[in-house]
């Protein structure tokens, strides 16, 4: 668990830190969507290749971008399984008594991997650039045009915000428990599996209370400081898009272009 990255804002000083979140958020949105338009390997290189440029001008690493993909193995083992029992189609690679690994399955699942993986990347990207408050601001002005049909843009920017930050505490917490188990004997690696399932359970209701008592500490530090959900706020912050936003949110757009004609016009 210490491998996870997602919601861990690095503080940095480059061209992608300073950028707008608006416009950081939306172009994350338009590449995600990019990403689901069947481009072949030529467009899934080309993404790649974006967003890596993207994780240099941010001067990220790229070993922490890769830490966040660790906990995403068990689920690519799981597709590739599921993929083999479930499709019959292509050349046939491996057989094994009555059981036939063919290409067509094995495609797939590399196409479903690659997709998670440059997803988990866009986020990562995003949430180690962008500040949690600059989030919420970007997340609430986005949302606002929803407000005219009584959708409560500031209240949902909040709740994703404080999702997003309380992740990587969650995580520390998570391994702390684990840590004060295992010095009490608890043995979370060997074992039955029941056994390991009854150890794991151990972990849950001290988690959940801890998660609780941050939540009611949260909760009665905004009451303190008089915050009061739907009404009317002033900012000591206002977001402003300039040059370089429009160049990103231009790119993401013509990054999505191309997908497309890769996918239905090439």
């Amino acid at each position: 668990m210490g491998n996870f990255t997602l919601g861990r804002y690095i503080p940095l000083d480059s061209p992608i830190h300073r950028m707008d979140p608006r416009a950081k958020i939306s172009a994350m949105l338009v590449v995600l969507i990019a990403i689901f338009f069947p481009a072949g390997w030529i467009g899934y290189g080309i993404i790649f290749a974006v967003v890596a440029s993207v994780i240099i001008a941010a001067r990220l690493s790229f070993r922490y971008i890769l830490r966040s993909m660790k906990p995403m193995m068990f689920m690519m083992v799981f597709l590739l399984v599921i993929n083999s029992l479930v499709m019959k189609t292509g050349t046939p690679l491996f057989t094994l008594g009555s059981f036939t690994l063919y290409s067509d399955a094995v495609l797939q699942t590399l196409y479903i991997v690659v997709r998670l993986l440059l997803m988990i990347m866009i986020t990562t990207c995003l949430t180690a650039t962008t500040k949690p408050l600059d989030m919420t601001l970007g997340i609430e002005d986005l949302l606002k045009p929803f407000e005219k049909i009584h959708v409560p843009s500031h209240e949902i920017a909040m709740l994703i915000s404080i999702a997003l930050r309380f992740i990587p505490d969650l995580i520390d917490e998570t391994n702390r428990i684990i840590k004060a188990q295992e010095s009490r004997g608890v043995d979370l690696k060997e074992g039955k599996f029941s056994e390991r399932i009854m150890a794991i359970l151990s972990l849950v209701v001290p988690l959940f209370v801890s998660a609780f008592q941050r939540a009611e500490d949260l909760a009665n530090a905004m009451e303190a400081r008089g915050y009061a959900p739907g009404e009317k706020r002033t900012r000591y912050k206002v977001l402003k898009m300039e040059t370089r936003d429009h160049l990103l949110l231009a790119g993401a757009f013509l990054l999505l272009g191309t997908m497309i004609w890769l996918a239905y016009f090439r």
